[in-house]
């Protein structure tokens, strides 16, 4: 018989919040109904004030992908719970839910001189994720329960949790120095999950 998985609610509770949280990044791109389109001039104009926003969205999409094929391989390798990673998981799952907003934050303003606080705000939710990602690996890792049984998951783990130390501190200066350079950290944070990306695309090749 088939032993049951413990975590088999909590992966599907998971996926429900990601893909929820993933089909709310289309809701604020809008276009104005037909009445208030007088020819395809504005039309085209309405397109094009719409493109920050659509960047942002593909941005954001690319993110919390990357974020779920992540958190899918990292419960492969976690056999068993207990009440500290659950939790650690639901503020993971809360910085998911929250992208959204900064999302549509920064496609609107990004391009404007009030761009520092919706790159600041963008840039600080990932750094909180990174801090989700740091809580679930320790709490699998060092559990007085141990939830990872094999050599390869807890190496996985180990690595996760090394590179959710470098995501904080990097996003976390990101935060700081958007206050100043808002278009640069905008580049760079996007740059650095396009990066992620490839780099995820090329593991799952190897």
């Amino acid at each position: 018989m088939q032993k049951e998985n413990e975590n088999a609610r909590l992966e599907a509770f998971s996926d429900g919040v990601f893909a929820i949280a993933i089909t709310l990044l289309i809701i604020d791109i809008k276009i104005p109904s037909v009445e208030q389109i007088y020819n395809k001039q504005q039309l085209w104009l309405t397109l094009k004030h719409l493109l920050p926003s659509i960047f942002a969205f593909l941005l954001s999409f690319i993110t919390i992908l990357i974020t779920w094929v992540n958190h899918h391989e990292a419960l492969k390798f976690v056999e068993k719970s207990s009440p500290p990673f659950v939790y650690a998981n639901g503020l993971l799952l809360l910085t998911v839910v929250f992208v959204p907003f900064p999302t549509s934050m920064l496609g609107e303003f990004v391009f404007t001189d009030r761009a520092s606080p919706a790159v600041m705000l963008y840039s600080s939710v990932f750094a909180l994720q990174a801090f989700g990602w740091t809580l679930m690996c320790t709490t699998a890792l060092r559990s007085s329960r141990p939830l990872i049984n094999t050599s390869i998951g807890k190496r996985y783990a180990r690595q996760n949790l090394n590179r959710s130390y470098y995501a904080i501190a990097l996003y976390s200066i990101c935060a700081v120095l958007a206050y100043w350079f808002p278009m640069v950290i905008a580049t760079l944070v996007a740059l650095t999950w396009i990066i992620w990306l490839i780099v995820g695309i090329n593991l799952k090749n190897d």
